[in-house]
Formats: structure tokens, C-alpha cells, sequence
């Protein structure tokens, strides 16, 4: 009944006083709406934070103040000062303080100007939002309505908040983060009682701050304040003591920029936000070290500059970003250089390998021909321009020989090669397998330090995931590595299909790339307690314009990268030279790691043969058990172990036209083809050719030979020499008779002949032509090639 009576009264008022009323609607709609939905609106710094957010850097607001994000809490100290100097009736008052604003009034009458303020913090913010305007008695009533409002709208706490990250500090400096940087080079939690309440008292003289300038009167502020605080028992006397002795700041320090080319990176998508990122401060601090002691050397070379990358196998954060060296503005010092396109070198060998283990057409002791060879006009070199004739597999990848891979690339297809690189999306691979060619693992195509890093950790990632899962593959492996905190992987779903590679592959890739010999190192270096189990390659391209090294442990990996933004390439630009000393002293700084878990389910247990690394067959006399990948099983046998029939001294072979058959003994023989015997009998002393058949036995004259050089149909280059007549071309055969007799030929046309060292020079002008050689028993051979100058 009193509910009725009292709405009935309120409907009588309205239709007595109807203008009254709209008037007074009016006005609680405008004072409901007259308060911005958002208070501040300039432009403020881009800053960004260690995973335990420490500063990193920041980069200065479009209007050029230093203006960092709103936050969103002030520290104790300086909100107990801030409150104790402006306004300590802030948590009982309504946005103004009548008491205050009268106090104020009376003194300013008196003294026939402005003396004094009577403004609330809260009344302070909506000034800061309006750009401190002239302080006039109306513009007063107008803060003061506002004040009201926004009361209603925030917390106390909030106030606070926007008073904090809005306030002058002298200067170009706005707001306490910024302040606390600028002035003590600390965040503002970590701040002194004597700190906070100099801060405290800035915004209201903040011209007191210059160096030189008022420093007493600012001091008698602080002192004054700290005593204040002290009467209050809100610190004890030794604090107060203490605090009083502390010096004011004399100048402003410059902002941290640890990371300035993650700073400039982050800045183009979140640009005037606080960014919390993956990098451990420590770790990229002791790497901006290591990176400036290596810069000093290289750059006496004129090697400007080096990018470094580490990542977190486990979580793909990132923990480290060197974009480039502290060189000059000439040498590009804010180029970032890991996300930039370069030549590979041979830092794709590994992929090479590993695919040919997924795909079983290898197997990891394997031996792979190292010989002379030429693809027509191309003619690969290994770096040290030598031969092993033959080399494992595992070897020729820990020694990162050219000739081998090339010949491995040939022989497993160029395609297949390059449709694995495309599954490992490296972004600056956009051509077609043959605008590459066979120089694909060389250095013919260009990729960039994040990309390989990110292939290089999501390998690793598998081999741990598949030996903590069950034997099970995630779906998303093979994904971005990230350098925001907020941000987790998602490594997918389940599988029990491998993504790109097996398990095994890539883990017999990494006990290959184990036994790479360190740079400046004994060769058994892995004897010493102090050593890290790393599987690491290096990688130089052509003309010495990029020299790489990426290394991985279980849980991490480090990618490195130098040389010139420019391209320019320099002598002693070479990986294990330039850039494989910086990895191992980043590694030096990071955690031991176990080496990777065997992953026993994609592997199978095999004979192998030891001399040659193939699948044993019966021929094989000294063989071995071997885990293998299960697709070795598909791995062809050993071609190189052949029955011979020898006689009892094993020094000549034998048939039944010149020897009894009980005389006659059957033996396996390892027999290389000529061309490679010929270069592996040079370092393998104890390599034993076939024997030849003895003079008495039908047969004798069945011998072998191959060129060593011209190789195969192809294309050569014949220089002038300095006298400028035409170099003359050395044609070279192996014969696996060493008292054979070569006749060689040019076009049908008669040369002359050699013995023992089969080497002969001729005198070509351009042009094709057919090479022969024949020996003393009917044997001949041929070889098509091109001549050009």
C-alpha cells in the first residue's frame, strides 16, 4: 500500500512539474554521458618484457614522449606516498573534498592569486584527460562534475591506475614505468621508500627534476613527505633515516634495448601495447655478450654482422634474439637479419640424409661414391678440392662433403628432395626443383635462421614426443615457434603416422651429426667430462657471403648466423670458422641435456655388413647387428663383397685351366669399382685390390678400368694461363691392372700410350670430341665431351 501511494505521489509531481521534470531528466542523462567512454587516448610507448617481466625495451610514443601502456595496479610504496602527498582522504571522499576545496578557496582569496589546490587525485586524472587546462574556477566546477562521474564508473583502484600512467614527470617522461626506467633504470615495484616518494611528489613541480635545477626544493619536498610518513608510523625511523640520505636522480637513464630488433618486430603488429614475451633476460644478456666479443674479432675481417636464434625444443618459445650485431648504421645494424632470405650453404645436408633414411633408399654407415664427377656443366668440389673414393654415409655428412651429397641427391631425386623441403614449409623456397638443380643441398636455394631453427627444433620435438607418447606422433610437430609469453603451442593431435620424417631417421641424423668435430677442438673432444652432446652442422655458401651453424640438444636449439647484410663475401668467412665458435659458447651458457631416447619402435635390428654399411649378404665375412630404421629394411644389399677363386697363397686368382680344383680356394673379396679404388687405396693402406688372374689361366686378360677424369658426358672449361695460351686438358683413367698398357685416342686419332700412371695431356680447341683409351688386352673405353673457353 506505501509502495502505491508513493509511486501515485511521484506520477502527480510529474504532471505537475512536467518541465521540471524533463530538465531534471536532461540533466542525469548528460551527467550519465558526459564522461568519454575512454579517458586517454594518445599514443603511448610499444614495450616489451621477459618472461619474468623485466624490461626488455621499449620504443618512444608517436608524439614522442615516453609514455608507457596503462597498468594495471601501482605499487604499495608509491601509492601510500602518492596518497599521503595529494590526497589522503582519497578512499572516504566522492571525487572532490569540500574541506579541501574550501581551504583553498580562502587562501587563494586571500592572497589574490593561486597558492593552493585543493584537487582530489581523482579530480587530478580528469584534468591529465583534458590536457591540463587553464585552471579556472568554471574549468574547476567542470573537473569537479566529471570527477563525480567517474567515481560511479571506476574503482578507487582504477583512479589510481590513471593517475599513475598518466601524470608528467618531467620532461618527455609520462607515467611512473616510464619514470622509474628514465630515473632509477628499475621497475617501479622494485623502488625505495626515498624513490617512490620522490616520484610521488613530482607531477607537482615536474621541471624540478632537470639536473642542476631546484634539486633543494625538490628534496625538501621528498624529506618533507618521508616525514609525514615516518609521524604516521607508516615506516620506522632507521627506514626514515635511511631514506633521507638517499641522493636525488641527476639525470635520466637511458631505456634497456636488449632486444631491439624483437622490439622493432613486435612493434609492427601490437604498436603502443605492453608485450610480454618468451625471453629469458639472463640467457639474452650472456648472448649479446658472446655476439659483441665475436663482432670485435670478425669485424677487423670486415664481417659486420651475426644474428642469433635459441629456442625451446619443449615449449617452441623463444629464449634468445640477436637479430643482428651492435655494428654501424653504414654496416646495416637495424636490419634483422633472421627472418631474412639467404644462401643455405650445406646447412640442408641434413634434411638430405634424413629423408633418405625415411624413405630407406640409405642407410646411416652406408658407403656413397666420392669421386671426381660432373652433371654436364656442373662440376661439384668437396672444400678441401679432395677424394676418399668411397666414405659412409654418416661420415660424409659430419664431414659435410659436396661430392657425396650431390651424388646421394642425384641418385634419391631432386623432386623427392625438394617436396620433403616444401613439407618443412621453409618459406623462401618458392621455386621449382629444377630452378635449383642439383646444387639444391649446396646452396643453391635460400632460407632464413628462423625457419631452419624451427625445422631443426621440431625434429628434435619429435624424437622426444614420439619416446614420451607411447611411440606417438603429434600431428601439428612441425609448427611456429613462438616469442610471446601468452601464447602456447598446440602440437595437435595424436598419430601413429609419422608428419614428414620417422623417429629413427631423424635420430640417426642426429648421431651422425654428434660426431662433428668441434671448431679449435681436440679430435676427442667427446672424452672430456665437461662436453655437451650436441648434433650441430655448419654450413658456407658459395663466394664466402654466409657462414651458419645450428645445434641441437634434447631441449634446445641454438642457430647462428654471419656475415655481411650486403652479401659482400670475405676470405675466413666459413662456418666452422665464424659462426660455430659462437654456437658452442651460446650452448656453454644453457643447461646440460640427456642425449635423445632411442626410439626402439621404428626400429629394426639387422645385419649389416661392416666393411660397406649395406645389408649383409653371404658374402659378408665380418658383419654386425645394427639398429636401423624400418625402412632400412628396404636398403639395398652389398654390392661390393664378390667370391673370388684364389690359389693357396691368395696372391693371384685362379681357374680350373691352370689350377687343380682342390688347389683352388673360394674367398670374399671387397672390391671397389676403378674409379673409386683409386682414390680409396690412396688413405686406406690396407685395402687389398683383387688380384690379378695368374699368367698360366684363361681369363688373365680380363681387367677393368674407368676415367677419373672426364667423368661421365660433360661440359669443360679449358682457362688461359698468363701467357695467354690455352691450358691444355689432362685426361686421367684408372685401370685395376697395374701393368697394363694404355693407348689413347682422340677422335679415332692416335695420341701415344702410358704405363702405371695413366695421365695424359692434349692440346684441345672448343669443340666436341670423343675420347678412347685402350689397354694392351682388347679392352676400350669412351668418354663424349665438350671443349669451351
Amino acid at each position: 500500500m506505501t509502495f502505491n501511494t508513493s509511486k501515485l505521489k511521484i506520477t502527480n509531481y510529474i504532471k505537475r512539474h512536467k518541465k521540471k521534470t524533463i530538465f531534471i531528466i536532461v540533466l542525469l542523462i548528460f551527467y550519465a554521458f558526459c564522461l568519454p567512454s575512454q579517458l586517454f587516448t594518445k599514443p603511448t610507448s610499444t614495450v616489451i618484457t621477459s618472461s619474468n617481466n623485466e624490461l626488455l625495451g621499449a620504443l618512444i610514443a608517436e608524439d614522442g614522449q615516453w609514455r608507457f601502456p596503462h597498468r594495471d595496479s601501482v605499487p604499495k610504496k608509491f601509492k601510500t606516498c602518492l596518497i599521503q602527498f595529494e590526497d589522503e582522504h582519497f578512499y572516504m571522499h566522492p571525487g572532490f573534498n569540500p574541506v579541501s576545496i574550501f581551504k583553498a578557496l580562502k587562501q587563494n582569496l586571500q592572497a589574490g592569486s593561486v597558492k593552493r589546490g585543493g584537487s582530489t587525485i581523482t579530480q587530478q586524472v580528469i584534468r591529465l584527460s583534458r590536457d591540463n587546462r587553464p585552471r579556472t574556477y568554471f574549468e574547476k566546477v567542470k573537473e569537479l562534475i566529471l570527477a563525480t562521474r567517474l567515481e560511479f564508473r571506476a574503482s578507487k583502484e582504477k583512479i589510481i591506475t590513471y593517475w599513475s600512467s598518466n601524470a608528467p614527470f618531467g620532461g618527455n617522461v609520462v607515467g611512473l614505468d616510464a619514470a622509474s626506467w628514465r630515473y632509477y633504470n628499475r621497475q617501479a615495484s622494485d623502488l625505495s621508500w626515498a624513490e617512490s616518494a620522490t616520484l610521488a611528489v613530482l607531477p607537482n613541480a615536474p621541471n624540478l627534476i632537470y639536473p642542476g635545477r631546484n634539486q633543494h626544493r625538490l628534496l625538501v619536498k621528498r624529506n618533507r613527505l618521508l616525514k609525514k610518513l615516518l609521524n604516521k608510523n607508516i615506516i620506522d625511523s632507521i627506514t626514515y633515516e635511511l631514506s633521507v640520505l638517499e641522493e636525488l636522480p641527476q639525470k635520466p637513464y637511458p631505456l634497456p634495448q636488449i632486444t631491439p630488433h624483437l622490439l622493432q618486430k613486435i612493434n609492427k603488429k601490437n604498436k603502443g601495447k605492453f608485450v610480454k614475451t618468451t625471453i629469458n633476460k639472463r640467457l639474452q644478456n650472456q648472448t649479446n655478450l658472446i655476439v659483441n666479443n665475436h663482432y670485435n674479432q670478425l669485424k677487423n675481417n670486415e664481417i659486420f654482422n651475426i644474428s642469433v636464434l635459441v629456442l625451446n625444443i619443449n615449449t617452441r618459445q623463444v629464449l634468445t634474439y640477436v637479430g643482428n650485431s651492435k655494428t654501424t648504421r653504414i654496416n646495416q645494424k637495424d636490419v634483422d637479419v633472421i627472418d631474412k632470405p639467404r644462401s643455405t650453404g650445406s646447412i640442408l645436408k641434413p634434411f638430405l640424409y634424413t629423408a633418405m633414411l625415411d624413405s630407406g633408399d640409405l642407410l646411416p654407415n652406408m658407403l656413397v661414391a666420392d669421386v671426381p664427377t660432373n652433371f654436364g656443366s656442373y662440376h661439384p668440389e668437396n672444400f678441401d678440392k679432395k677424394y676418399a673414393g668411397v666414405i659412409s654415409a654418416k661420415l660424409a655428412l659430419s664431414k659435410s662433403l659436396n661430392v657425396p651429397t650431390v651424388r646421394m641427391l642425384q641418385s634419391f631425386g631432386l623432386e623427392k628432395f625438394h617436396d620433403y623441403l616444401q613439407k618443412l614449409e621453409l618459406r623462401d623456397l618458392k621455386k621449382d626443383p629444377n630452378y635449383y638443380g642439383l646444387t639444391l643441398a649446396l646452396g643453391g636455394a635460400e632460407s632464413n635462421l628462423w625457419d631452419l631453427c624451427k625445422s631443426y627444433a621440431s625434429m628434435a620435438s619429435t624424437v622426444n614426443h614420439y619416446s614420451e607418447n607411447s611411440s606417438r606422433y603429434f600431428k601439428n610437430e612441425f609448427c611456429e615457434p613462438t616469442f610471446y609469453a601468452d601464447q602456447k603451442i598446440d602440437f595437435g593431435e595424436k598419430s601413429s603416422e609419422k608428419i614428414i620424417f620417422d623417429a629413427a631417421s631423424i635420430y640417426l641424423t642426429f648421431e651422425s651429426l654428434k660426431d662433428v668435430n668441434r671448431p679449435n677442438a681436440d679430435q676427442n673432444w667427446e672424452f672430456f667430462d665437461a662436453s655437451k652432446q650436441i648434433a650441430w652442422k655448419t654450413g658456407t655458401s658459395f663466394g664466402f657471403r654466409d657462414a651458419w651453424a645450428i645445434g641441437t640438444t634434447k631441449d634446445y636449439v641454438v642457430g647462428v648466423w654471419v656475415g655481411n647484410a650486403d652479401g659482400e663475401g670475405r676470405p675466413g668467412l666459413v662456418g666452422v670458422q665464424a659462426a660455430a665458435p659462437i654456437l658452442f659458447d651460446v650452448f656453454d651458457k644453457l643447461p646440460n641435456s640427456t642425449w635423445f631416447e632411442k626410439p626402439f619402435d621404428e626400429m629394426t635390428e639387422i645385419e649389416i655388413c661392416a666393411q660397406s654399411g649395406y645389408r649383409a649378404t653371404q658374402n659378408c665375412e665380418d658383419k654386425s647387428l645394427e639398429f636401423v630404421q624400418n625402412a632400412g629394411l628396404k636398403a639395398a644389399p652389398c654390392p661390393y663383397h664378390v667370391l673370388v677363386n684364389v690359389d693357396a697363397s691368395e696372391n693371384y686368382q685362379v681357374n680350373t685351366s691352370c689350377e687343380q680344383l682342390e688347389n683352388i680356394k673360394q674367398k670374399s673379396w671387397f672390391v671397389l669399382p676403378p674409379l673409386m679404388e683409386y682414390y680409396y687405396k690412396d688413405k686406406n693402406p690396407f685395402y687389398k685390390p683383387l688380384p690379378k688372374f695368374r699368367n698360366d689361366c684363361l681369363g688373365a686378360a680380363k681387367n677393368a678400368m674407368k676415367f677419373i677424369y672426364p667423368t661421365e658426358k660433360s661440359t669443360i672449361f679449358l682457362p688461359k694461363n698468363f701467357d695467354g695460351k690455352k691450358n691444355e686438358l689432362v685426361l686421367k683413367v684408372a685401370h685395376a691392372n697395374s701393368e697394363a698398357i694404355l693407348y689413347w685416342y682422340v677422335d679415332s686419332k692416335y695420341l701415344g700410350s702410358t704405363k702405371e700412371q695413366h695421365e695424359f695431356g692434349v692440346d684441345l680447341n672448343t669443340g666436341n670430341y670423343l675420347i678412347s683409351a685402350t689397354d694392351n688386352f682388347g679392352n676400350e673405353i669412351h668418354q663424349q665431351i665438350t671443349v669451351k673457353e
